[in-house]
């Protein structure tokens, strides 16, 4: 045998032993999301902007987290950019707006992130209303997102992470939450993207808030033009800089979107 043909058959007999967990992962090169975050939900109160506490995360670790979707456009514009960068992240949806785009929501799980809830109607704001108005809205919202998602709603919500509209909550209601065993989440800091501003713009003010506390869970809002252009920028800005992104999930929750 020459001694061409025995490197040859030693290169192909080499090739054929790698393990395949050896191979290149699929999300290797992009941001990539670096941990799970298991939250027990019953009593959570978190969100610097809101709460004295926040979640637990090391310098550089941030939750990216989304609000009022979904929404047709945006949200699949903001959907590809964290599936190009292997990105899991947090949708707090309006229950109203789940129920008119149902096959968004199952998207946005069957993508592996995770689907909070956010109020019926998303009133300015629940804590200006009738305590039972309030609860009302907020219950009819959990079973609408459950329903849009899952196919159906039961007692209690699927996934009890619930985010205030406008962060304007009240004793009586986060202690109605706490009672149900839902986890309300504030945020630490956010891209101010209720303004008008061009996508570079907001690029510029939320990195130098992030850069300036080094960690937090982000809010953002997938119904605006502005955020969905700034998305793929932002992410790549967390790469370079070395950010590392962690993703949230209720502790002991099946959270998979159920066979059709």
């Amino acid at each position: 045998m020459s001694r061409l043909v025995r490197a040859a058959l030693l290169a192909s007999l080499l090739a054929a032993t790698v393990s395949p967990a050896r191979a290149a992962s699929p999300c290797e090169g992009r941001l990539g999301t670096s941990r799970v975050m298991e939250v027990q939900a019953a009593g959570l109160k978190v969100g610097t902007k809101h709460f004295p506490e926040t979640l637990d995360l090391a310098d550089g670790e941030v939750v990216l987290t989304f609000d009022d979707g979904p929404h047709p456009g945006t949200t699949e514009t903001v959907l590809r950019a964290l599936a190009k960068e292997c990105v899991r992240a947090t949708f707090f949806l309006v229950g109203r707006a789940a129920a008119a785009h149902p096959d968004m929501v199952r998207r946005i799980i069957a993508e592996g992130h995770t689907v909070g809830h956010h109020s019926q109607t998303h009133p300015m704001t629940l804590a200006d209303m009738p305590f039972d108005k309030a609860v009302a809205d907020i219950e009819k919202g959990f079973a609408s997102v459950d329903r849009a998602a899952y196919g159906a709603a039961g007692p209690h919500p699927r996934v009890p992470f619930f985010r205030f509209p406008g962060f304007g909550s009240s004793p009586e209601l986060l202690d109605y939450l706490a009672k149900r065993g839902v986890g309300v989440f504030g945020a630490d800091l956010w891209a101010g993207d209720w303004n008008p501003m061009t996508p570079e713009q907001q690029l510029e003010l939320v990195m130098a808030r992030l850069d300036h506390q080094s960690r937090g869970m982000i809010l953002f809002h997938d119904t605006r033009a502005q955020t969905a252009k700034m998305i793929p920028a932002f992410l790549a800005a967390l790469r370079e800089k070395g950010y590392r992104v962690v993703h949230i999930v209720p502790a002991g929750v099946a959270t998979a979107v159920a066979p059709d």
